[in-house]
């Protein structure tokens, strides 16, 4: 029986090399990234914290929104894919492009309805929505849209938002090339409904165009304080503000004072400070709150000690 030892000792040393190996603690690794590899850049536009390309970098109030294809930076929502024109860290704005948005040199409208809208996630509401000088403006809307007949809980009527509305978009040349005539500002009568509503996202936190029954939309924004002069002067686009939770203000502040990067765990959605090999749920200064494991890492700590028993038990019977 002596020849079968020393391959029972190689595979019980191995195994015990094995488990002595650290891992990664569950739920944490998702975050466990290099730190330099959080801030990035897509085309010419920096993707810096809230926002991210890589899992476990950012807020996980914007995880999974932001996508570089081609060097182009995209935002994903459930009404689409749009182009990301401007990050401004600044005033905390994003400018969109839907490409099948109409604008004032085009209509672009289908009886099926054609543009994107803008539909956020209910867990994602909080932290992203569009700017309250966006203004939404709903085209080709049939009578029997819930914009004209009620939403269950108010009446919602088309309106100017930051005076922009549909009396000055009709001015647009755009209108000249869509059947030849220029719709007049009449307001929704018993005969038809008008061919353009104006809405701002906080009258109806979702532009579901194929929903609301509309054939197409255009959306406007002004950053301005001087109103611009008539609607071909208007910014065309959807432009988006975000917001952070006023807890995590001073835990990312405090993250990056140390040397940290703020990010969040995989699993939880949780704050995390990345710094470098290990992570913590407040600052690179302290260890004794570092992200720990979970009680299934304790298993290969158990071989390891079950091992050690063996393998003492064995030189002393030797």
């Amino acid at each position: 029986m002596a020849p079968l030892a020393r391959p029972s000792l190689a595979a019980l040393l191995a195994l015990c090399a094995f488990a002595a190996v650290e891992r990664p603690p569950a739920g944490v690794g998702a975050a466990n990234v290099p730190i330099t590899t959080c801030r990035s850049f897509c085309g010419n536009i920096t993707v810096d914290y809230p926002f991210a390309l890589r899992a476990g970098c950012g807020h996980a109030g914007f995880r999974e929104l932001l996508y570089c294809i081609n060097g182009a930076l995209m935002l994903h929502l459930p009404s689409g894919s749009y182009r990301v024109l401007d990050i401004d860290y600044a005033y905390r704005g994003l400018t969109l492009h839907d490409p099948a948005m109409s604008d004032c040199r085009a209509l672009d409208r289908s009886r099926g309805g054609r543009g994107n809208g803008f539909v956020v996630e209910p867990w994602r509401a909080p932290y992203l929505a569009p700017d309250p000088d966006n203004v939404f403006l709903l085209l080709g809307c049939r009578a029997s849209s819930p914009l004209f007949q009620g939403f269950p809980d108010r009446h919602l009527p088309c309106r100017n938002v930051s005076g922009m509305g549909c009396g000055e978009y009709y001015g647009c040349p755009a209108w000249d090339d869509y059947g030849g005539r220029r719709p007049s500002g009449a307001a929704y009568g018993a005969t038809a409904p008008p061919e353009c509503c104006a809405v701002s996202w906080d009258a109806i936190r979702a532009v579901n165009v194929s929903r609301l029954e509309c054939e197409g939309y255009s959306s406007a924004y002004s950053l301005a304080p001087v109103r611009a002069a008539g609607p071909a002067g208007w910014a065309y686009g959807i432009r988006v503000s975000w917001a952070l939770p006023e807890a995590n203000r001073g835990f990312c502040g405090a993250c990056r004072a140390t040397g940290g990067v703020c990010g969040h765990d995989g699993d939880s959605h949780g704050d995390l400070c990345l710094c470098g090999d290990w992570n913590s749920t407040s600052n690179c200064d302290s260890s004794a709150d570092a992200a720990r494991p979970n009680a299934a890492s304790a298993a290969p700590r158990a071989i390891v000690a079950l091992c050690l028993g063996v393998l003492a038990s064995g030189f002393s019977f030797l």
